[in-house]
């Protein structure tokens, strides 16, 4: 698919900007590959709905465009696509729509997918670094995917994996429940009263890790 592309023919710093990542999809994929290098396979299974013609498309277009590039995962060799430098400068903005996005969920439609990887992305962009406590470390256990925040020196950061110490924390639950957490659908008490969430860890900490994601005033 080599169609001839759209632009805005217009001077501007946003209309540039959506000259690049304005067409279907490409924020999508911008959002897999913020997450963690992926396979074409893995792309094609986490964006439901993109053909596979398009999705090459997009992938060629954001390589050609310097966002995107191909590289050999280490020890091995798959190639995988990963953000450049300047793809990784879109972080904020994508963070910054999801969080806003949140907002706007209503109750998931029966063909809405939901993806467990996506939650790592979705506790960054829920951050509140004015919150951050004690040093300190939470897990987090969505479905198959396990990643932890580090809250350390007043900074916090996301990371994928387990804890590399004993966590303070560790909430376990499915991706589902998580969204609807995070979209205020659903309060985490409702959620462990109902054994759709569990938070291992002292009750001063629970609080903490919900007022650093703005879960609670």
């Amino acid at each position: 698919m080599n169609q001839q592309r759209r632009n805005y023919g217009q001077y501007c710093g946003l209309a540039g900007a959506l000259d690049v990542i304005g067409e279907r999809w490409t924020l999508l994929i911008v959002r897999e590959l913020l997450v963690g290098p992926c396979r074409y396979n893995e792309l094609q299974h986490n964006l439901p709905g993109i053909g596979t013609n398009l999705l090459a498309d997009r992938l060629r277009f954001l390589t050609d465009t310097g966002l995107v590039r191909q590289c050999t995962r280490p020890g091995s060799k798959v190639r995988v696509y990963e953000l450049t430098e300047q793809g990784e400068g879109l972080r904020e903005t994508v963070l910054a729509l999801a969080r806003w996005g949140l907002g706007l969920l209503q109750a998931p439609a029966a063909e809405d997918v939901v993806r467990p990887r996506w939650a790592a992305l979705a506790v960054e962009a829920m951050i509140d670094p004015a919150m951050a406590g004690p040093d300190e470390q939470y897990e987090f256990r969505i479905d198959d995917e396990v990643f932890h925040t580090v809250v350390e020196d007043g900074a916090v950061s996301v990371r994928h994996g387990k804890c590399e110490t004993d966590p303070a924390l560790v909430v376990t639950t499915d991706a589902l429940t998580f969204v609807e957490i995070g979209a205020g659908r659903l309060s985490p008490l409702e959620a462990t009263l109902t054994r759709r969430l569990s938070m291992e860890g002292d009750d001063e900490v629970v609080l903490r890790c919900s007022r650093l994601l703005g879960l609670v005033g």
